[in-house]
Protein backbone atom coordinates (compact mmCIF):
# COMPACT_ATOMS: atom_id res chain seq x y z
CA UNK A 1 0.00 0.00 0.00
CA UNK A 2 2.85 2.38 0.85
CA UNK A 3 4.43 1.92 -2.60
CA UNK A 4 1.14 2.64 -4.34
CA UNK A 5 0.63 5.74 -2.22
CA UNK A 6 4.10 7.00 -3.12
CA UNK A 7 3.26 6.67 -6.82
CA UNK A 8 -0.10 8.37 -6.43
CA UNK A 9 1.43 11.23 -4.48
CA UNK A 10 3.97 11.96 -7.22
CA UNK A 11 1.92 14.59 -9.05
CA UNK A 12 1.82 18.26 -9.92
CA UNK A 13 0.80 20.98 -7.50
CA UNK A 14 -1.78 23.69 -8.00
CA UNK A 15 -0.15 26.99 -8.86
CA UNK A 16 -1.63 29.82 -6.84
CA UNK A 17 -1.34 33.48 -7.69
CA UNK A 18 1.64 35.07 -5.95
CA UNK A 19 1.06 37.53 -3.13
CA UNK A 20 4.37 39.32 -3.65
CA UNK A 21 3.20 42.52 -5.31
CA UNK A 22 1.97 44.57 -2.38
CA UNK A 23 3.03 48.00 -3.61
CA UNK A 24 2.64 50.70 -1.00
CA UNK A 25 -0.09 48.91 0.92
CA UNK A 26 -0.06 48.59 4.68
CA UNK A 27 2.23 45.75 5.80
CA UNK A 28 0.99 42.39 7.01
CA UNK A 29 1.88 41.91 10.66
CA UNK A 30 2.30 38.27 11.67
CA UNK A 31 2.57 37.35 15.35
CA UNK A 32 3.30 33.72 16.16
CA UNK A 33 4.17 31.68 19.21
CA UNK A 34 3.14 28.64 21.20
CA UNK A 35 -0.13 28.42 23.09
CA UNK A 36 -0.35 30.78 26.11
CA UNK A 37 2.74 32.74 25.03
CA UNK A 38 0.95 36.09 25.06
CA UNK A 39 0.71 36.62 21.30
CA UNK A 40 -2.98 37.53 21.46
CA UNK A 41 -2.36 40.24 24.07
CA UNK A 42 0.45 41.69 21.96
CA UNK A 43 -1.77 41.61 18.89
CA UNK A 44 -4.60 43.40 20.70
CA UNK A 45 -2.24 46.14 21.83
CA UNK A 46 -0.93 46.71 18.31
CA UNK A 47 -4.40 46.46 16.75
CA UNK A 48 -5.88 49.07 19.07
CA UNK A 49 -3.01 51.47 18.40
CA UNK A 50 -2.75 51.01 14.63
CA UNK A 51 -6.34 50.22 13.59
CA UNK A 52 -5.59 46.57 13.08
CA UNK A 53 -7.86 43.65 12.30
CA UNK A 54 -6.84 40.19 13.48
CA UNK A 55 -6.99 37.00 11.43
CA UNK A 56 -6.74 34.03 13.81
CA UNK A 57 -4.47 31.28 12.46
CA UNK A 58 -5.64 28.44 14.67
CA UNK A 59 -6.85 25.05 13.46
CA UNK A 60 -9.11 24.71 16.53
CA UNK A 61 -10.86 28.09 16.71
CA UNK A 62 -12.22 27.61 13.18
CA UNK A 63 -14.94 25.40 14.70
CA UNK A 64 -18.31 26.80 15.68
CA UNK A 65 -19.34 26.29 19.29
CA UNK A 66 -15.86 25.37 20.47
CA UNK A 67 -15.26 28.58 22.36
CA UNK A 68 -13.99 27.89 25.86
CA UNK A 69 -11.98 24.74 25.18
CA UNK A 70 -10.09 26.37 22.29
CA UNK A 71 -9.52 29.64 24.20
CA UNK A 72 -11.08 31.83 21.53
CA UNK A 73 -10.66 35.60 21.87
CA UNK A 74 -13.14 36.94 24.41
CA UNK A 75 -16.33 38.70 23.36
CA UNK A 76 -14.85 41.85 24.85
CA UNK A 77 -11.73 41.65 22.67
CA UNK A 78 -13.83 40.88 19.60
CA UNK A 79 -15.94 43.96 20.32
CA UNK A 80 -12.84 46.15 20.49
CA UNK A 81 -11.01 44.73 17.47
CA UNK A 82 -12.45 42.86 14.44
CA UNK A 83 -11.40 39.20 14.51
CA UNK A 84 -11.51 36.87 11.51
CA UNK A 85 -10.94 33.14 11.14
CA UNK A 86 -13.32 32.17 13.94
CA UNK A 87 -16.39 29.90 13.68
CA UNK A 88 -15.83 29.08 10.01
CA UNK A 89 -17.10 25.49 9.95
CA UNK A 90 -19.11 23.05 11.99
CA UNK A 91 -17.10 20.45 13.95
CA UNK A 92 -16.40 17.56 11.61
CA UNK A 93 -16.46 19.65 8.43
CA UNK A 94 -13.34 19.83 6.30
CA UNK A 95 -11.19 22.96 6.41
CA UNK A 96 -7.63 22.65 5.16
CA UNK A 97 -4.54 24.83 5.31
CA UNK A 98 -5.20 25.57 1.65
CA UNK A 99 -8.68 26.79 2.58
CA UNK A 100 -7.16 28.99 5.27
CA UNK A 101 -4.69 30.51 2.83
CA UNK A 102 -7.47 31.49 0.42
CA UNK A 103 -9.59 32.80 3.29
CA UNK A 104 -6.74 34.81 4.81
CA UNK A 105 -5.63 36.34 1.52
CA UNK A 106 -9.17 37.55 0.87
CA UNK A 107 -9.46 39.03 4.37
CA UNK A 108 -6.05 40.73 4.01
CA UNK A 109 -7.16 42.43 0.80
CA UNK A 110 -10.45 43.52 2.38
CA UNK A 111 -8.73 44.87 5.51
CA UNK A 112 -6.25 46.86 3.44
CA UNK A 113 -9.09 48.21 1.30
CA UNK A 114 -10.60 49.64 4.51
CA UNK A 115 -7.29 51.34 5.28
CA UNK A 116 -6.73 49.10 8.28
CA UNK A 117 -3.73 47.01 9.32
CA UNK A 118 -3.99 43.26 8.51
CA UNK A 119 -2.65 40.96 11.21
CA UNK A 120 -2.27 37.19 11.32
CA UNK A 121 -2.01 35.80 14.83
CA UNK A 122 -1.76 32.17 15.83
CA UNK A 123 0.13 29.03 16.62
CA UNK A 124 -0.84 26.72 13.75
CA UNK A 125 2.40 26.83 11.82
CA UNK A 126 1.11 25.47 8.52
CA UNK A 127 -1.71 28.02 8.42
CA UNK A 128 0.80 30.85 8.90
CA UNK A 129 3.46 29.48 6.56
CA UNK A 130 0.91 28.84 3.83
CA UNK A 131 0.23 32.57 3.68
CA UNK A 132 3.61 34.15 4.32
CA UNK A 133 5.53 31.74 2.06
CA UNK A 134 2.73 31.56 -0.53
CA UNK A 135 2.52 27.77 -0.49
CA UNK A 136 1.36 25.91 -3.58
CA UNK A 137 -0.90 23.33 -2.00
CA UNK A 138 -1.21 19.85 -3.46
CA UNK A 139 -4.61 19.03 -4.90
CA UNK A 140 -6.29 16.15 -3.12
CA UNK A 141 -6.38 13.04 -5.32
CA UNK A 142 -9.48 10.83 -4.88
CA UNK A 143 -7.38 7.65 -5.36
CA UNK A 144 -4.85 8.76 -2.73
CA UNK A 145 -7.63 9.73 -0.35
CA UNK A 146 -9.36 6.35 -0.80
CA UNK A 147 -6.17 4.46 0.06
CA UNK A 148 -5.48 6.66 3.06
CA UNK A 149 -9.03 6.37 4.35
CA UNK A 150 -8.66 2.58 4.28
CA UNK A 151 -5.63 2.70 6.58
CA UNK A 152 -5.87 2.62 10.37
CA UNK A 153 -4.61 5.48 12.53
CA UNK A 154 -1.54 3.44 13.49
CA UNK A 155 -0.83 2.61 9.84
CA UNK A 156 -1.07 6.30 8.92
CA UNK A 157 1.35 7.22 11.72
CA UNK A 158 3.73 4.47 10.64
CA UNK A 159 3.59 5.71 7.05
CA UNK A 160 4.52 9.21 8.23
CA UNK A 161 7.43 7.93 10.28
CA UNK A 162 8.72 5.69 7.49
CA UNK A 163 8.56 8.50 4.92
CA UNK A 164 10.00 11.34 7.02
CA UNK A 165 6.66 13.13 7.25
CA UNK A 166 6.29 15.30 10.34
CA UNK A 167 3.39 14.14 12.49
CA UNK A 168 0.68 16.81 12.89
CA UNK A 169 -0.06 18.49 16.22
CA UNK A 170 -2.95 16.10 16.87
CA UNK A 171 -1.45 12.85 15.60
CA UNK A 172 -4.44 10.87 16.86
CA UNK A 173 -6.67 12.71 14.41
CA UNK A 174 -7.00 10.71 11.18
CA UNK A 175 -7.91 13.78 9.12
CA UNK A 176 -4.76 15.58 10.24
CA UNK A 177 -2.62 12.53 9.49
CA UNK A 178 -4.11 12.17 6.02
CA UNK A 179 -3.54 15.87 5.31
CA UNK A 180 0.09 15.57 6.45
CA UNK A 181 0.66 12.70 4.00
CA UNK A 182 -1.09 14.44 1.11
CA UNK A 183 1.08 17.55 1.52
CA UNK A 184 4.34 15.62 2.10
CA UNK A 185 6.26 17.52 -0.61
CA UNK A 186 4.91 20.95 0.21
CA UNK A 187 8.13 22.34 1.70
CA UNK A 188 9.67 22.41 -1.79
CA UNK A 189 6.75 24.37 -3.23
CA UNK A 190 7.15 27.69 -1.43
CA UNK A 191 8.86 31.06 -1.64
CA UNK A 192 12.40 31.16 -0.28
CA UNK A 193 11.57 34.26 1.75
CA UNK A 194 8.33 35.61 3.23
CA UNK A 195 6.04 37.66 0.99
CA UNK A 196 6.99 41.30 0.55
CA UNK A 197 5.74 43.92 2.98
CA UNK A 198 5.37 41.59 5.96
CA UNK A 199 6.58 41.78 9.56
CA UNK A 200 6.91 38.36 11.21
CA UNK A 201 7.46 38.28 14.97
CA UNK A 202 7.54 35.36 17.40
CA UNK A 203 6.85 35.65 21.13
CA UNK A 204 9.79 34.09 22.93
CA UNK A 205 8.76 32.96 26.43
CA UNK A 206 10.92 31.39 29.10
CA UNK A 207 10.10 27.74 29.69
CA UNK A 208 9.01 28.16 33.33
CA UNK A 209 6.92 31.22 32.51
CA UNK A 210 5.18 29.43 29.67
CA UNK A 211 4.34 26.42 31.85
CA UNK A 212 2.94 28.77 34.52
CA UNK A 213 0.78 30.56 31.93
CA UNK A 214 -0.53 27.25 30.62
CA UNK A 215 -1.49 26.20 34.16
CA UNK A 216 -3.14 29.56 34.82
CA UNK A 217 -5.13 29.37 31.62
CA UNK A 218 -6.23 25.84 32.45
CA UNK A 219 -7.76 27.08 35.70
CA UNK A 220 -9.50 29.88 33.81
CA UNK A 221 -10.98 27.50 31.26
CA UNK A 222 -12.45 25.31 33.98
CA UNK A 223 -13.87 28.35 35.78
CA UNK A 224 -15.47 29.48 32.52
CA UNK A 225 -17.42 26.23 32.16
CA UNK A 226 -15.30 24.25 29.75
CA UNK A 227 -16.65 20.88 30.96
CA UNK A 228 -20.26 21.93 30.35
CA UNK A 229 -19.31 23.20 26.90
CA UNK A 230 -17.74 19.84 26.09
CA UNK A 231 -20.90 18.01 27.25
CA UNK A 232 -23.08 20.10 24.92
CA UNK A 233 -20.71 19.63 21.99
CA UNK A 234 -20.47 15.88 22.60
CA UNK A 235 -24.26 15.61 22.62
CA UNK A 236 -24.66 17.73 19.47
CA UNK A 237 -21.82 16.42 17.30
CA UNK A 238 -20.94 13.10 18.93
CA UNK A 239 -17.77 12.35 20.85
CA UNK A 240 -16.32 10.54 17.83
CA UNK A 241 -16.35 13.68 15.69
CA UNK A 242 -12.73 14.38 14.68
CA UNK A 243 -12.94 17.89 16.09
CA UNK A 244 -13.76 16.34 19.47
CA UNK A 245 -10.79 13.96 19.52
CA UNK A 246 -8.15 16.60 20.17
CA UNK A 247 -7.00 18.72 23.05
CA UNK A 248 -9.32 19.12 26.05
CA UNK A 249 -12.50 17.56 24.66
CA UNK A 250 -11.10 14.05 24.47
CA UNK A 251 -9.86 14.36 28.06
CA UNK A 252 -13.25 15.59 29.25
CA UNK A 253 -14.90 12.52 27.72
CA UNK A 254 -12.54 10.28 29.67
CA UNK A 255 -13.24 12.27 32.83
CA UNK A 256 -17.00 11.98 32.33
CA UNK A 257 -16.57 8.24 31.82
CA UNK A 258 -14.97 8.08 35.27
CA UNK A 259 -11.45 7.26 34.10
CA UNK A 260 -9.91 9.91 36.36
CA UNK A 261 -10.78 12.75 38.76
CA UNK A 262 -11.29 16.45 38.03
CA UNK A 263 -7.91 17.24 39.57
CA UNK A 264 -6.25 14.73 37.25
CA UNK A 265 -8.23 16.12 34.32
CA UNK A 266 -6.70 19.54 34.94
CA UNK A 267 -3.21 18.10 35.19
CA UNK A 268 -3.65 16.06 32.03
CA UNK A 269 -4.88 19.14 30.20
CA UNK A 270 -1.85 21.15 31.36
CA UNK A 271 0.43 18.36 30.17
CA UNK A 272 -1.43 18.18 26.84
CA UNK A 273 -1.14 21.92 26.27
CA UNK A 274 2.54 21.86 27.22
CA UNK A 275 3.17 19.13 24.66
CA UNK A 276 1.24 21.17 22.09
CA UNK A 277 3.40 24.22 22.87
CA UNK A 278 6.56 22.21 22.30
CA UNK A 279 5.28 20.89 18.96
CA UNK A 280 4.33 24.40 17.89
CA UNK A 281 7.79 25.70 18.80
CA UNK A 282 9.46 22.87 16.90
CA UNK A 283 7.57 23.91 13.77
CA UNK A 284 8.06 27.66 14.22
CA UNK A 285 11.77 27.42 14.97
CA UNK A 286 12.31 26.13 11.43
CA UNK A 287 11.38 29.55 10.10
CA UNK A 288 14.59 31.57 10.12
CA UNK A 289 12.74 34.75 9.18
CA UNK A 290 10.84 35.06 12.44
CA UNK A 291 12.08 37.89 14.66
CA UNK A 292 11.95 36.28 18.10
CA UNK A 293 11.26 38.78 20.89
CA UNK A 294 10.16 38.70 24.50
CA UNK A 295 6.57 39.65 25.32
CA UNK A 296 7.50 43.29 25.98
CA UNK A 297 10.10 43.53 23.23
CA UNK A 298 7.64 42.25 20.59
CA UNK A 299 5.31 45.21 21.01
CA UNK A 300 8.20 47.70 20.86
CA UNK A 301 9.69 46.02 17.78
CA UNK A 302 6.40 45.91 15.86
CA UNK A 303 5.53 49.50 16.80
CA UNK A 304 8.94 50.68 15.61
CA UNK A 305 8.51 48.86 12.29
CA UNK A 306 5.04 50.30 11.76
CA UNK A 307 6.14 53.81 12.71
CA UNK A 308 9.00 53.80 10.20
CA UNK A 309 8.43 55.97 7.10
CA UNK A 310 8.36 52.91 4.78
CA UNK A 311 5.43 51.41 6.72
CA UNK A 312 3.24 54.46 6.46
Amino acid sequence: MATLLSKLLNKKVIQNESSNNRGNQLPLVVIVGPTASGKSATAMRIALEFKGEIICADSRTIYKGMDIGTAKPSAEDQAKVPHWGLDLVEPGEQFSASDFKKYAQQRIDEIRARGHLPMIVGGTGLYVDGVIFDYNFIESDPKVRAHLEAMSTEELKAYCENNNITLPENHQNRRHLISAIERKNISAKRLNVPIDNSIVVGINTERDVLRARIAQRAEQLFENGMVNEAKKLGKKYGWNSEAMTGNIYKLVKQYLDGEFSEAELKQRFITSDWQLAKRQLTWLKRNQFIHWKSFNEAYIFIKKQLSAPAAK
